[in-house]
């Protein structure tokens, strides 16, 4: 059997641990459904888990990941929308409370749009989304690194700019049914940083918040 060993003994490490401890939750979830307060936007990238980052437990997070934690605008059409499905899934739904878009340093997606990267077939188009963002900062002046990170950033927030072009995600805004979240890891450091929205700066998270 060919299935990879690194996964197998971590599934006999959380079978014996974790699922051990929890199983009554876990039956819980799969009797009840999962009804979780927080989406979260991550991206595919393997240093940076929202389960892991933000220490939570089955049923406690609606995770939707992609390349360079990036939304689309609303757009329905006759084209595949996996991200769009789970914003209307998490809000219509699971009425989720919050959404949060996760973005992190050192993003290949971002790299790979700032380096002007070959498209590929899919790639290219998908990291199209993040252009707009790239118009609003100043040009590349600065050492590469400050720059990749306003980038990075930028495009956080436009995505969460784009989960307001969803009619229900708005709607739920105004109400106060949902609030939207930007946060930005820092994979070096473990530092976790929250935008504020009034005055569009990142705060650190610490341990007396």
């Amino acid at each position: 059997m060919s299935f990879p060993p690194r996964l197998r003994d971590g599934y006999r490490a959380f079978q014996s641990g974790r699922l051990t401890m929890e199983q009554s939750r876990y039956r819980d979830l799969a009797e009840r459904g999962q009804a979780p307060e927080t989406m979260v936007v991550g991206c595919c990238d393997s240093r940076v888990a929202p389960e892991v980052i933000f220490d939570a437990g089955p049923g406690e997070l609606f995770v939707v990941r992609n390349v360079a934690n990036l939304v689309p605008p609303y757009s329905p059409d006759s084209s595949y929308h996996g991200v769009s499905a789970a914003v209307e899934y998490a809000v219509k739904v699971l009425r989720v409370r919050n959404i949060v878009v996760l973005g992190h340093a050192r993003c290949g997606g971002i790299q790979a749009f700032a380096d002007n990267a070959p498209p590929g077939d899919f790639i290219g188009r998908w990291m199209s989304l993040v252009a707009p963002a790239a118009s609003e900062i100043k040009a590349r002046e600065e050492a590469p690194e400050n720059y990749l990170t306003r980038l990075e950033q930028a495009s956080l927030m436009k995505s969460i700019d784009n989960l307001l072009t969803f009619p229900y995600v708005r709607t739920a805004c105004e109400r106060g049914e949902v609030e939207l979240h930007g946060a930005y890891f820092n994979v070096a450091s473990g530092e976790l940083e929250v935008l504020d929205r009034e005055t569009g700066r990142f705060v650190a998270v610490t341990a007396s918040d």
